[in-house]
């Protein structure tokens, strides 16, 4: 007999994840702003969490296959979250801001790897349905990123760390009403490490997780800059907030449709389009972004460089990665996400007051266009 899929409960959790996400993307690097920090400093210190990622999820994901424990993992990474990010409320330098985002980010980044293994753990035979499921992260993100838009042409930035801190909290009590899936995780005995860097060389496969770095690598200057760009061209904050929204309405339409789209498409080619869309994307944004109706385009096309790229790879991931290794796969999946994000916040901190918004956007399609390339000459057409 087939268990119920707690659906309300697994939705549940992505909501209240990514609605911190929908605080962080669009708003914290304008926090940084009202701070009084640089535009190289402000990306410093938004690249510390993704680099976080590079190590957290790698740790917490071995944990979670030895363990089995991947919600115990959770719960725990969805506290010390909280309790971390508190020392906000303490001090705003910089060197104490960097370690706030390193500490708070280091829980913070073994959440999703292993919830998302539990997902697909109690969806079991029906990991069709699991864009049916993480849709709701992307309603909590909008829900965020609309109602802290209007709130903060009401109120001072003053508010956002409290605003982030009870988003936080939200996602440790959700985590408590999440169930247990209902295949545990076996206990490795000397097999998984050997095993997992197998799977690694099976053809496409490192190329894939290269590429990966690379998306994340191009969206660097779209998380850290693009409020203070759209900022800079006149759009208010309330509007700001509507464009980012916009962005994750679109994706939410395509999760909708995402089982009929990979039972049509393989996901080499699903994988190609959002690349190819995402190099179009950040070249319209570096140069055409004062166009309303550019913007609306732009924004519409979230949903392939962020929604059909992210449910590709995670169907690509279950596919080359059996139950014991999930959460290995899962990890490599958000730290060279973490990799390319960093850098590209990084570069884009740097490059953005040296050669402004429009070589910036441009490096960023450049690198989603190399990816693509690199994807259809490594990928075997039949993965």
């Amino acid at each position: 007999m087939t268990p119920v899929l707690p659906y309300w409960r697994l939705s549940g959790f992505y909501f209240a994840y990514f609605a911190l996400l929908g605080g962080v993307a669009p708003f914290l690097a304008l926090y940084f702003d009202h701070l009084g920090f640089s535009a190289a400093r402000i990306g410093e210190l938004i690249a510390i969490p993704m680099l976080m990622r590079c190590v957290a999820p790698n740790l917490w994901g071995w944990l979670g296959d030895v363990s089995g424990r991947r919600l115990a993992i959770v719960r725990v990474g969805a506290l010390f979250t909280a309790i971390a990010f508190t020392g906000i409320f303490y001090r705003q330098d910089y060197l104490w801001l960097a370690l706030i985002m390193a500490s708070h980010s280091f829980f913070w980044h073994a959440v999703l790897p292993q919830f998302e293994a539990i997902t697909l753990s109690h969806l079991g035979p029906q990991s069709a349905r699991y864009s049916m499921v993480r849709l709701w992260g992307s309603v909590g993100f909008i829900a965020t990123v609309v109602g802290l838009g209007l709130l903060l042409e009401m109120f001072s930035l003053d508010i956002y760390p409290a605003v982030m801190l009870a988003i936080m909290l939200a996602i440790f009590c959700s985590s408590l009403i999440v169930p247990r899936p209902p295949i545990a995780a076996a206990r490795p005995k000397g097999e998984p490490v050997e095993r997992f860097f197998m799977l690694l060389r099976k053809p496409g496969v490192l190329a894939f997780f290269i590429c990966v770095g690379l998306m994340q690598f191009s969206h660097g200057p779209y998380y850290t800059f693009l409020t203070l760009h759209l900022e800079a061209l006149g759009y208010s904050r309330g509007l700001i907030g509507l464009l980012w929204a916009l962005g994750v309405v679109a994706e939410i339409l395509l999760f909708l449709v995402m089982t009929r789209v990979l039972a049509r498409f393989t996901l080499k080619q699903v994988l190609m389009a959002s690349l190819l869309l995402a190099s179009l994307r950040w070249v319209l944004l570096g140069t055409l972004a004062e166009h309303l109706w550019v913007l609306l385009l732009v924004q519409v096309l979230h949903a392939a460089t962020f929604g059909s790229f992210h449910v590709a790879a995670i169907h690509f991931i279950q596919r080359n990665f059996n139950e014991r290794l999930q959460g290995q796969g899962q990890a490599l999946y958000a730290s060279l996400s973490g990799v390319g994000g960093a850098l590209g916040a990084l570069y884009s901190g740097y490059s953005w007051t040296t050669l402004g918004a429009h070589w910036t956007f441009a490096i960023a399609g450049l690198a989603a266009l190399i990816a693509a390339m690199g994807l259809y000459r490594a990928l075997p057409s039949d993965r």
